[in-house]
């Protein structure tokens, strides 16, 4: 009996000990992972909702029919972007009156990693 008692008291202590000192953990949620898009540059993150900000730079291709437009831009700070070139969305109506190598001053809503050329100015 007393046998008995010793191996069940060393069976129970490690089961005993386990919880002593130890907070419980809670999972840590992850950040939604932002979609995938044929714009987006690998390694940049993209904001999660829409974001507006301003841009400069120099029109590189137009697509008025589709309303695309192509800018090699500057920094947008308020986007979180670096310079880059790439496509935007536009409606047609702003595509009226630029052309490629000109210098435009733009506004541009960002949801997701998707950008959408609001207004836009010749400098």
């Amino acid at each position: 009996m007393k046998k008995t008692m010793m191996i069940a008291a060393l069976l129970a202590l490690p089961v005993g000990l386990s919880g002593c000192g130890k907070k419980a953990e809670t999972p840590k949620a992850e950040a939604p992972k932002a979609e995938a898009s044929t714009g987006a540059m690998p390694g940049m993150e993209m904001p999660v909702g829409s974001k507006m900000g301003k841009g400069s730079g120099t029109v590189t291709a137009i697509d008025a029919a589709a309303g695309k437009i192509t800018l090699d831009h500057g920094a947008i700070p308020a986007v979180d972007w670096p310079a880059m070139k790439m496509g935007f969305s536009a409606k047609p109506e702003l595509l009226k009156g630029v052309a490629v190598g000109d210098k435009v001053d733009f506004d541009v809503t960002v949801t997701g990693s998707a950008g959408e050329v609001t207004a836009i100015k010749k400098q």
